[in-house]
């Protein structure tokens, strides 16, 4: 067995036992389950790349591990907390994006399925910020900025897809369709009364799309070195 294998195992047991305890509405093992999830599949990315992080790597997994606690914390600010981190998560993975991947050139053949996209994406940033907006409060700024900035980074993952059709895109467009089927079930669970399967919905695709995140570091890890042995 691998040296990453046993990460890799516990991330998925997490998740699984997230989805029992999540179903049998045991709320308190389902916390824990949860927090077993972040530092398993950083484990992973750790052994996986021999002990090498970069800095902006770094931050991401720090920002999305205080998001976690804030989450799993449930206090007066875990909403608000919660939503500064993963911010400050989209705009730094925004980053790696644009400046480690080449600019999307559009042709004609793309122009139908991008238009669906950007559609999509601003139908839904307008419907879920208007039920979010429907409570009035002082943070209301931040979560336009924040429906913003995913919207934008989901435009750039979902086109560089459509556009190279490579494994890395795809890896890109499943993480961040994960993100915001997650922060969709977020607000369905705070608008409409409690339902176990709008919450396996939202603790899933937040699972998996750290998953995805982790395997698109290792993807553009294992890419960069093969062009640097090529050299």
């Amino acid at each position: 067995m691998k040296a990453n294998k046993p990460s890799l195992i516990l991330f998925f047991l997490a998740l699984v036992l997230t989805i029992i305890f999540d179903w049998t509405e045991q709320d308190f093992l389902a916390t824990y389950s949860k927090a077993i999830v972040l530092p398993s599949i950083f484990i992973y990315f750790l052994i996986s790349r021999e002990f090498k992080i970069r800095k902006i790597e770094g931050l991401i997994f720090l920002f999305c591990f205080i998001g976690n606690v804030f989450d799993l914390m449930d206090v007066e600010i875990s909403e608000i907390g919660g939503v500064i981190c993963f911010l400050i998560v989209y705009m730094l993975l925004f980053r790696l994006f644009i400046t480690e991947h080449q600019k999307i050139k559009l042709k004609k053949k793309d122009i139908l399925p991008v238009s669906i996209v950007i559609i999509f994406i601003v139908y839904l940033l307008i419907s879920v910020l208007a039920m979010k907006l429907d409570n009035l409060d002082n943070y209301n700024f931040i979560y336009v900025i924040y429906g913003i900035v995913l919207s934008v980074i989901s435009y750039f993952s979902f086109v560089s897809y459509i556009t190279k059709g490579t494994f890395i895109t795809l890896l890109m467009s499943l993480m961040m369709m994960s993100y915001i089927l997650s922060d969709i079930f977020y607000i369905f669970n705070q608008y409409f009364s409690y339902s176990v399967v709008l919450v396996l919905i939202q603790d899933i695709t937040q699972i998996l799309a750290y998953y995805f995140m982790v395997e698109y570091f290792l993807e553009k890890a294992k890419r960069k070195k093969k062009r640097i042995v090529i050299q």
